[in-house]
């Protein structure tokens, strides 16, 4: 069975699509271009919120282990003011990062920090941090690829790890499903697989084996089935991409359920 990413890994990923970002800013036309996965963003919207967000998970992470997020991170976010000028901005933005990966490296994997998804199959740690802000990292810097025209798949080890981190992240709950049970499994073409299993216990994830020509895929296990490749499956689970541009067995009307559902907790 394939392990998760390592800490290192995650941080020197969250450099790597943190640089990234802002090649991407750097080389865009302007600040003010739309950015058409967020809509109503532009680019310069986008650089303030990945900047911000990187800001305030260092403050948490600063603050261990939590009921809630520091008062001073949430006023400090609300207030938030960055440069306007492009290289002033580049230059705020790759210090935001900077102090999140500072404040991960003295923490370590396993210490303890307030997240917004306490029910979910995510620990709430540093590593569960760090693991979560790769992934918004990644998908931002999609956004802004989007928004200069040049959009391009993200990284395979990073996709990968991906599709789990947002399935036992966003999807794990207690909360029942309210409608008949039923399971939704992702297949990743590059040989990953997990199953979605809502019913009255709430939602919860286990890695399966991933079908082969050989063996090919029990149609009766889930009530709907999504191939894709790696990059395509966390971009869809973002909503980013719309399941059409995916290869879909099953029930896809039981797809516009999952992502309408919203949990009484989480």
């Amino acid at each position: 069975m394939e392990k998760n990413l390592e800490f290192p890994d995650l941080l020197r990923l969250i450099d790597e699509r943190s640089t990234a970002f802002r090649a991407v800013v750097a080389a865009a036309p302007g600040l003010d271009a739309q950015v058409p996965t967020c809509p109503g963003w532009t680019l310069f919207d986008l650089v303030k919120h990945l900047g911000g967000g990187d800001r305030f998970w260092a403050a948490i992470v600063d603050a261990g282990s939590a009921e809630a997020p520091p008062a001073e991170a949430v006023a400090a976010r609300a207030a938030l003011e960055v440069p306007q000028e492009r290289e002033a901005l580049l230059a705020w933005l790759d210090a935001s990062t900077q102090l999140l990966l500072d404040a991960l490296r003295a923490a370590g994997p396993e210490s303890g920090c307030w997240t917004w998804w306490p029910a979910s199959q995510s620990p709430q740690t540093a590593g569960g941090t760090a693991r979560h802000r790769v992934q918004e990292t990644a998908v931002h810097t999609y956004d802004a690829q989007i928004a200069g025209g040049a959009p391009q798949a993200l990284p395979v080890e990073l996709a990968l790890d991906g599709v789990e981190e947002f399935l036992f992240t966003v999807c794990a709950t207690p909360s029942a499903w309210p409608h008949k049970p039923t399971a939704f499994d992702f297949h990743a073409a590059e040989g990953r697989s997990w199953r979605l299993t809502v019913d009255g216990d709430g939602a919860r994830i286990t890695r399966i084996p991933a079908p082969t020509a050989a063996t090919g895929e029990d149609s009766d296990a889930a009530g709907a089935s999504v191939h894709g490749t790696a990059s395509e499956l966390v971009l869809y689970l973002y909503d980013r991409i719309q399941a059409e541009s995916l290869h879909v067995d099953g029930d896809a009307g039981l797809l516009d359920l999952l992502r309408a559902w919203e949990p009484e907790e989480k």
